[in-house]
């Protein structure tokens, strides 16, 4: 059973039973299906339901030989609307149950960041018409988080004055960042000494204020699995929405976390607090990616 089924409004599917009901009910009333053949000649399959307005599930399996399937696994899946990032993306097949992680890179984050493909079926298909010899190309993506739980924060308040300090600073590391990977030496030597002059600053503030008043959004790894993130983000729209299999609430929100746009939904009841645009979400979300190919 998938840890993160409570997120898209599964809260109350706990047994084995209640999951095979759920997966049955899936591939018997799916909105669509999506098959092909792999290297090693079987058809594996995605059945894929909404439960909620873009909020569902998919099922993968595998039909054998006389035509009958076999289930595998499921997960959930939220395809928001927010287009988060165009950059050239690198995949890679899991083979524990043939699902696809996918990495790039984002300096607006400083680091890479991987996540769960939620449409492996459209890039089997979009690989099979590409030729060996082209380059992978810039895709379009749109990030998703589901969240086990989390809670609301109060924002920090800012003058018109800091927050046009904010994005300038942020405009310069950007660039700053785009230098250094040209190999620039200045910019490098430039972006160690604002590390070291932002960790000084941050050491001798936390000793008398609270951490998260000093840090307005952050987005981290988080544990030994890759596509788990501790995130603090800023929410700019939320509604709530009902799963129409378990009838249970869920939140969909639109979240900003160090400059990088993604939508994210929770379970009305692992949510402490209610959330407003104005406030931040904080909490470790399961990363999800939806490419446009």
């Amino acid at each position: 059973m998938h840890n993160y089924l409570r997120a898209a409004g599964f809260r109350s599917i706990r047994s084995a039973r209640a999951s095979e009901q759920l997966m049955r009910e899936t591939i018997l009333h799916h909105d669509r299906k999506r098959a092909w053949q792999t290297s090693d000649g079987f058809t594996r399959c995605e059945f894929i339901k909404q439960y909620a307005a873009e909020i569902g599930l998919v099922v993968c399996g595998e039909f054998d030989e006389d035509g009958n399937l076999h289930p595998q696994h499921m997960f959930p899946f939220y395809k928001g609307p927010v287009i988060s990032m165009k950059q050239p993306i690198e995949f890679e097949l899991h083979s524990a149950d043939e699902s696809y992680g996918a990495i790039c890179d984002d300096p607006r984050i400083g680091t890479s960041i991987i996540f769960h493909l939620i449409n492996a079926a459209d890039m089997i298909y979009a690989e099979d018409g590409r030729k060996a010899d082209d380059p992978i190309k810039s895709r379009q993506v749109r990030f998703s988080a589901l969240a086990k739980e989390g809670s609301i924060l109060l924002p920090i308040f800012k003058t018109h004055e800091e927050e046009a300090a904010v994005m300038a600073q942020r405009e310069r590391y950007l660039k700053l960042v785009s230098e250094a990977r040209e190999g620039d030496e200045e910019a490098i030597e430039e972006l160690t000494e604002d590390d070291m002059n932002n960790f000084n600053i941050l050491m001798k503030r936390v000793q008398r204020e609270d951490i998260l008043s000093i840090v307005e959004t952050y987005f981290q790894p988080s544990g030994i699995e890759c596509d788990l993130y501790s995130i603090c983000g800023n929410v700019i729209y939320c509604e709530q929405v009902r799963n129409g299999y378990t009838h249970e609430n869920i939140w969909k929100m639109k979240v900003e976390a160090c400059d990088v746009f993604f939508s994210l939904c929770i379970n009305e009841k692992d949510l402490e607090g209610v959330p407003a645009p104005g406030t931040r979400f904080r909490g470790r979300v399961w990363l999800q990616g939806f490419v446009e190919f």
